[in-house]
Order: structure tokens, then C-alpha cells, then sequence
């Protein structure tokens, strides 16, 4: 049988299957199926900048009934006690869940900027965390803010945490870079172990009835999946840390794409959320199967062999396949 064994920010791991953030990681005997059912790792759900502003103002406690005297910045953020249980809560499900599972565990940070994140980090370093993911969330909505200035922000931020802590660091990227070779590159430069590509950022809806803005959650598919193939593709060989896919990973297929473009593991949530954790062995056993029908050894023997360094020519992930659809969609519409 292959060997479905990986590596990813510097932890071996028994399958490149890793769960990403979502609240099915919220449950400790949801994180001991997961392994069970094939999973190489875990990302826990986030801990978010917001929580860590009210832990640190004193505010946590008593949010519900004194709202209006938080700063308005704080008003709009919700109590979620049925996602999680705020800073302190979430410390106490870390060092729970390491102790309940023998495979990765790591933490995850969601915010923009560095303000009670480096604390966090050594508290979550000491809670056990094997790695700790930042997901950091900005939208550059003010016209006075530069592309130059927000990459700077995530330069500094990553740099911040990394003096802090020891632990590898993965930094979970949006795709609306300009330059995202540039700033993936400058990220590593500042501490960065591994790029996790891409965040799915939740779009709110319109209420047009009521006419307010209300949450909106849309699950990924499968067809998502070729912004990633396309991106990590081309960042394999070109920068020096571990690459994580996210987004549109459901079937063994995807995940034996995910490898070819040159990812250490593939990231799951939404397939979980439709499907249930059980799933993961499904894609596991699929996976295992397509390996041994080929005749590889180990997922190794596929990582990367799609990747720009390997397919020695950039131009088939760059315009030449942009030609090369319209090439084709002329062909099937003369035909």
C-alpha cells in the first residue's frame, strides 16, 4: 500500500488530509473521529482578534447586558457562544484537544493587526499549539490605504508573532494580492513556515425587504479549486516554505491535484460540513486506492510533479491557458 505520509510546517503527518478552521472542530470527540476517520491534522477553529480585545479591556464577562458601553468598534461583534467560548475558552479547548488526539494540532488567530495577537500566541504556544495558522482578515476599504502599506501590515504582523513564539507559523492568504509572489516571498522573509491559499472571505447579503444587510455562508465546491491549483502551482520551487490548498477540496480527486500543483496537504471543511466527518475516510480510502492503481510509492511520488518548476514552462498556468480556452471554445462552437 502507498504510504500516505507527509510533511507540513516541519510536522509529520499520517495523511495530507488536514481538517481546516470550521465549528466542527469544536467538539473534542469530533476532533478523535477526525483522526480516526484518516485525518492528518487538525486546524481549530478561529480565535478572534475581536475576542482577544474584549479579554484584554475586561469587557468579556459582562458584554451582553453593559453592549452600548463598549467603544462602537467592539458593538458589532457577536457573543457566539455556540461557536465558542471566547480567549480563555479557547486555551482550555487547545490543551483539551491535544490531549485527546495523537496527530497535529493547530491553533488559529483571525484579525489584522498585531495588537494582543503576539500575547495570544505565546499563551497558545504554551497550551500546546504544534503550529498556529494566521488568518488575517483585512478589507482595504479606506481610499488612503496603499496596496504597499496593507502588504507591510502582514509583513509586520507575521514578523510580531514570529519573535514571539517558536512554533512553525502558516499564514492564510487571500487571492486579491497584486503582486502574490512578491508578498508571499517577503512573508517567508519575516517568519512565515508555510502559505495556506486561499481564505474564503464570507460575503454579506442584502435584505431587500427590510433593507439591511444580513450574514451569508455559501459552501465551497469542488470548482473552486483551480484558483489554487493555478496559484500554488507556481509558488512551489519559488518560495521556501510548505503550501497548504484550502477551498474546493472534496474528492480524492481534488486532493491528488492539490499534490501535483506542489501542496504538502489538502484542506477540508465544507466537504465535512455536507457530507459529515465520516467523509474523510471515504476520501482517504479513494485516495489510497488511486495510488496503489498507479503504482506510486507514496504521495511523494506525485507532490509537485505539476508545478511550474517541474513542468520546466510557466506559460501553461499564465496566458497561454487563457489562449489556449478560447482556442478550444471556438473549436466546440464550430463543430
Amino acid at each position: 500500500m502507498a504510504d500516505l505520509t507527509t510533511t507540513y510546517l516541519g510536522l509529520t503527518l499520517k495523511s495530507p488530509l488536514v481538517v481546516s478552521s470550521c465549528p466542527l472542530t469544536y467538539e473534542t470527540d469530533n476532533l478523535r473521529r477526525m483522526e480516526a476517520a484518516g485525518a492528518g491534522a487538525v486546524v481549530l477553529y478561529s480565535l478572534f482578534e475581536e475576542q482577544i480585545e474584549l479579554s484584554e479591556m475586561g469587557y468579556s464577562s459582562y458584554y451582553g447586558q453593559h453592549r452600548e458601553e463598549l467603544p462602537e468598534a467592539l458593538r458589532h461583534i457577536a457573543q457566539m457562544p455556540e461557536y465558542n467560548q471566547g480567549a480563555g475558552g479557547y486555551l482550555a479547548h487547545l490543551y483539551q484537544a491535544k490531549r485527546a488526539v495523537n496527530m497535529p494540532v493547530i491553533a488559529s488567530l483571525n484579525g489584522y493587526y498585531s495588537s494582543g495577537w503576539t500575547r495570544y500566541a505565546r499563551l497558545i504556544e504554551a497550551a500546546g499549539a504544534d503550529a498556529l495558522e494566521l488568518n488575517i482578515y483585512y478589507l482595504a476599504t479606506k481610499p488612503q490605504i496603499t496596496a504597499a502599506e496593507v502588504e507591510q501590515m502582514y509583513v509586520d504582523l507575521v514578523r510580531d508573532v514570529r519573535q514571539s513564539v517558536r512554533i512553525p507559523i502558516a499564514i492564510k492568504l487571500n487571492p486579491y494580492f497584486s503582486a502574490i509572489t512578491n508578498v508571499s516571498r517577503r512573508l517567508v522573509g519575516a517568519g512565515a513556515n508555510g502559505l495556506v491559499l486561499f481564505n474564503r472571505f464570507y460575503q454579506p447579503d442584502f435584505d431587500i425587504e427590510n433593507r439591511a444587510i444580513e450574514p451569508s455562508l455559501d459552501l465551497s465546491t469542488s470548482s473552486e479549486l483551480r484558483l489554487r491549483l493555478r496559484w500554488v502551482a507556481l509558488l512551489a520551487g519559488q518560495v521556501k516554505a510548505d503550501l497548504a490548498i484550502t477551498g474546493g477540496v472534496h474528492t480524492a480527486v481534488d486532493v491528488i491535484k492539490s499534490l501535483m500543483a506542489g501542496a504538502n496537504v489538502a484542506m477540508m471543511a465544507s466537504a465535512l460540513i455536507i457530507n459529515g466527518i465520516d467523509h474523510l475516510a471515504t476520501v482517504s480510502g479513494d485516495l489510497q486506492q488511486w495510488l496503489d492503481s498507479h503504482a506510486y510509492a507514496s504521495v511523494k511520488d506525485i507532490q509537485g510533479c505539476l508545478s511550474h518548476v517541474q513542468i520546466g514552462d510557466s506559460a501553461a498556468l499564465e496566458r497561454a491557458n487563457y489562449l489556449n480556452v478560447l482556442r478550444t471554445a471556438r473549436s466546440q462552437k464550430d463543430s
